[in-house]
């Protein structure tokens, strides 16, 4: 819609100049000579018709207010076109960028982990908002200018040379010329432009990190190496931004030069071809005004293939996450089997992208709702279970089932929302207590809300605040301490009522006394689901119904508490180790007392 009222406006336009050029020619100056013209065939039947439809050359020339208020209603036309143009333009882009950005927020909730994990966060917001935001500016503006100066030259081109061929020859001379250097340009400023939205991506990026880790940048005093990195950044993007700059103004200059040459050029011709009689005063009129037409959106093709190029590189920046695969969720079918079976790893073996593999050859079972800890050094592969538990990650060989059942071939959304995962560095969103701790359950009574605060350790905290379970927690729940912040993760999970609970290292926050109290409330639970604790405190997970011990991506040890302290092992040194720095902590305490 907005393109057809673009095309009628410029008819309009054209037509008004039309109607000057005929009366000028037909009634003002009707006594020129005219051998050496031709105006025969279309351009006579043309003239004819406009002044037929005027009432008549006598009739014109008597009343010369026709023509004048034809031109007047023909412009307000134009004008009219031009405004619904606009109005239809900006509805058609918003609605196209609201799309967009809709597509974009959902691929990034369904894209696999493993993308993210190369991505840098500031350069994946810098997509999502400033490059929508350039495709946006296009689409409002400079699309329709780009195509309004096409149409300008596509429709005036056959009129003059049904005119005046020589005319329109002298009229189009420096155009090829104009359109070959615009395609250069747009070719080359396209790369830079790719260099500086890049450039801004690691800017935004270093902004993103300095903000999240603001405490840890003031912890260790490390504003001024900050600030000198984002220094870098930013005189990066200012050298790119500076050499656009430079290539835009080189691209203006010239075809400003071309576009006033090829002004210059049709007047010159045409006042000696009016000297010598060879094209009539209103066509002079009529050249001259046409080519004023389509050449100011040439003379501003610089800014407008400028903002194309901005406007392709970020389209392509966002093809880029629209072409990505996702994870292949498969929706629940509304049959799926409850996942409260046993948990089998059979041979499983996984490694990041082509690197080594991080789990060799594990296989385990946990029954059907007992407690499986997991123990080990950092690196060894602990997290990585649970990640393909959860199918985060797909494993590379072997078969992972929960209830007989193959995870590989049931939903992703339906195995994640029976499984409850605390992890060491819990998510809190910037909303009150409750919100956060329903996340997973908004339709939860407040008995059951306080049932899961209360096996959380975190019910009498809460009752403390002023609010309440009404208390906004702030941005990552920043207002809350990090033992807080792992309970009501804990109190989430719990309100889920998940098939199996996973706690990666989920109660490393907390005292040893709320941890003990904790871990009662669940054992009281035992059996209402399969449990899975990964910890480096052997007290936490010492009285787990079995406890595997990994090194290096595969188990080396498994049994209960008991039976490993009386091997020869990791598990046994662990536990050498820190029973010994306890009773050294104590004897420290009881010195200085």
């Amino acid at each position: 819609m907005a393109f057809g009222a673009l095309l009628l406006s410029i008819v309009f336009l054209q037509l008004a100049v039309v109607i000057s050029k005929v009366i000028i020619d037909r009634v003002l100056d009707a006594d020129q000579p005219t051998e050496h013209l031709m105006i025969v065939g279309l351009q006579a039947d043309i003239d004819r018709i406009l002044l037929m439809a005027m009432g008549g050359r006598d009739f014109v020339s008597d009343n010369l207010w026709v023509p004048g208020l034809a031109i007047v209603l023909v412009t307000l036309l134009a004008g009219v076109f031009t405004w619904l143009r606009g109005r239809w333009s900006a509805m058609a882009c918003e609605g196209i960028v609201v799309r967009l950005r809709d597509e974009l927020y959902d691929k990034l909730q369904h894209l696999p982990c493993s993308w993210f994990d190369v991505q840098d966060t500031g350069d994946i917001v810098q997509r999502c908002t400033s490059d929508v935001d350039t495709v946006r500016v296009f689409l409002a503006s400079q699309m329709i200018e780009l195509v309004r100066g096409l149409l300008l030259l596509v429709l005036a081109a056959p009129l003059l040379i049904m005119i005046n061929v020589w005319m329109a020859l002298v009229s189009l001379l420096l155009v090829p010329f104009i359109l070959y250097f615009s395609v250069v340009f747009f070719r080359k400023v396209r790369i830079v432009f790719r260099a500086k939205d890049e450039a801004e991506g690691r800017m935004t990026t270093t902004i993103q990190e300095n903000l999240a880790g603001v405490r840890v940048v003031r912890a260790f005093a490390r504003q001024a190496h900050e600030i000198e990195q984002f220094e870098d950044r930013n005189t990066s993007h200012r050298d790119l931004d500076n050499r656009l700059y430079v290539l835009m103004a080189r691209f203006w200059s010239l075809s400003d030069l071309l576009c006033m040459g090829q002004k210059m050029i049709v007047l010159a011709v045409g006042v000696v071809f009016l000297l010598y009689g060879y094209i009539e005063i209103g066509s002079l009129y009529l050249f001259l005004t046409m080519v004023t037409m389509f050449i100011w959106p040439m003379q501003q093709a610089g800014r407008i293939l400028a903002d194309l190029g901005r406007a392709t590189v970020a389209f392509d920046r966002l093809t880029e996450i629209l072409a990505v695969d996702v994870e292949t969720l498969t929706e629940p079918t509304g049959d799926e089997p409850l996942l409260d079976g046993d948990i089998e790893f059979d041979g499983v073996t996984f490694a990041h992208r082509e690197q080594s593999p991080v789990l060799h050859d594990v296989s385990f079972v946990v029954p059907q709702g007992e407690t499986l800890a997991l123990v080990g050094p950092s690196g060894c592969g602990k997290s990585t279970i649970v990640n393909l538990l959860l199918r985060l990650y797909d494993h590379d060989t072997g078969a992972i089932t929960i209830g007989g059942h193959v995870v590989d071939e049931l939903a992703r959304k339906h195995v994640r929302s029976r499984i409850a995962v605390v992890l060491q560095e819990p998510f809190l969103f910037s909303k009150t207590l409750r919100e956060n701790i329903s996340l997973a359950h908004p339709a939860a009574a407040e008995h059951e809300l306080h049932e899961a605060t209360n096996a959380a350790d975190i019910h009498q905290s809460i009752l403390r605040f002023e609010k309440g379970y009404d208390t906004p927690v702030g941005e990552r729940g920043v207002t809350l301490s990090g033992g807080q912040r792992q309970r009501i993760a804990l109190a989430r999970a719990l309100l889920q009522s998940p098939d199996i609970l996973i706690l990666d290292d989920a109660l490393s926050a907390v005292d040893t006394e709320t941890e003990s109290t904790i871990l009662e409330a669940l054992r009281r639970r035992h059996g209402n689901h399969t449990t899975i604790i990964i910890a480096h405190r052997i007290a936490t997970l010492m009285h787990a119904d079995r406890i595997l011990v990994m090194d290096e991506g595969r188990i080396v040890q498994s049994g209960s508490h008991s039976s490993l302290l009386k091997e020869d092992g990791l598990y046994r040194r662990l536990w050498n180790i820190q029973v010994g720095l306890e009773d050294e902590l104590r004897d420290d305490a009881g010195g200085l007392a």
